[in-house]
């Protein structure tokens, strides 16, 4: 399926129905007076989250987002029948934006959660609602109002406890298939992973957390350059950061440089971002040239204040211990999220 994380659509609510001038016409009941029933409600445009969708593909497609109209009065004072609300299911995680203002109407954070996109016009009274001791025999009634009509935009923000960043080809996607039941395209070449992927991972002892692959991160992400622009904002919802890196290709990389550079592109993108905790890893260390010198990469991390993990996203060396500092720092934090 298609990952489709940003969309513009345009929604209009069902119009009310008219009200109805109607006289009563009985035999043996003269002038029986005004019986114009009222128009009904259109309906509403609802989004609602689903936790079965990952993706805003299925609002990609030029369709009109209507919901149905109410019916007209009717004489013997019957009410037109309302229209039916349209359900319009998202991801959870989706933001709802005015395309026009960019104001957030709705944030979905949990499955099931509702919000009305654009109202539908009341319907409008009939004759019989306008009569009055001094006029028994009124000849007007209200049109139904239009229903409400707007463009929205929609974005799509992974929720995810953990963020996994990174250069491309620092073996993220290796990492995530190794630590869930994910399978996420690996190869060796830069750009493998073109859309975010989500792995669970379970553990003994504590509760199991989600882990997102942010793709396309390199220098310049921030201003739209390689894919980190698209996906930087899959990393807002996260609690933590486990920023790998890579020693293991030629020319050499600087990893201290590496790290600063890619949290130079958070704080550019938002400046909140650099205010999640971090846990750095040196990945590929089942590579002899690695393993030989993750000594002197391990320093400056040390002075920093960054414990360096080390680990082979490819045998699983190191990796448990990684996930058990994971796990405490994710407990650390929704312990103080929650004011424990």
């Amino acid at each position: 399926m298609k990952f489709v994380d940003e969309t513009r659509i345009h929604v209009k609510a069902g119009d009310g129905g008219n009200g109805c001038v109607s006289f009563r016409r009985e035999r043996f009941i003269p002038r029986g007076g005004p019986d114009g029933g009222d128009g009904g409600k259109g309906g509403d445009v609802i989004f609602q989250a689903d936790a079965q969708f990952s993706t805003l593909l299925n609002l990609t497609y030029p369709k009109p987002f209507r919901a149905q109209k109410g019916t007209h009065g009717k004489g013997k004072d019957q009410t037109g029948r309302n229209g039916e609300d349209l359900i319009v299911r998202i991801p959870v995680g989706t933001l709802v934006r005015d395309d026009q203002t960019g104001e957030v109407l709705q944030d979905f954070l949990f499955d099931g959660q509702r919000f009305v996109a654009a109202e539908g016009g009341r319907g409008g009274r009939g004759n019989a609602k306008f009569a009055t001791p001094t006029l028994r025999a009124p000849r007007r009634a209200e049109k139904g109002e239009k229903g409400q009509e707007r463009g929205l935009r929609l974005e799509l923000k992974l929720l995810a406890d953990v963020g996994l960043i990174g250069f491309p080809n620092v073996g993220k996607s290796t990492l995530l298939s190794k630590i869930s039941s994910a399978r996420p395209k690996i190869a060796d070449y830069p750009f493998t992973t073109l859309v975010p992927s989500l792995g669970v991972v379970t553990r003994e002892e504590g509760r199991p957390f989600v882990v997102a692959d942010i793709p396309g991160l390199i220098e310049g992400a921030s201003r739209g350059a390689g894919l980190g622009l698209t996906f930087l904002r899959h990393v807002e919802r996260t609690h933590l950061l486990i920023h790998l890196l890579d020693i293991s290709e030629e020319p050499l990389r600087n990893p201290s440089n590496d790290f600063h550079t890619l949290n130079q592109e958070l704080k550019t993108y938002h400046p909140s971002l650099l205010e999640k905790s971090q846990i750095v890893a040196l990945n590929k260390i089942d590579i002899p040239s690695v393993r030989q010198r993750a000594g002197e990469v391990k320093d400056p991390f040390e002075r920093m204040g960054y414990e360096l993990y080390m680990i082979s996203g490819r045998t699983g060396e190191g990796v448990e211990a990684l996930m058990d500092a994971v796990s405490r720092a994710l407990e650390s934090i929704l312990d103080k999220d929650h004011g424990r």
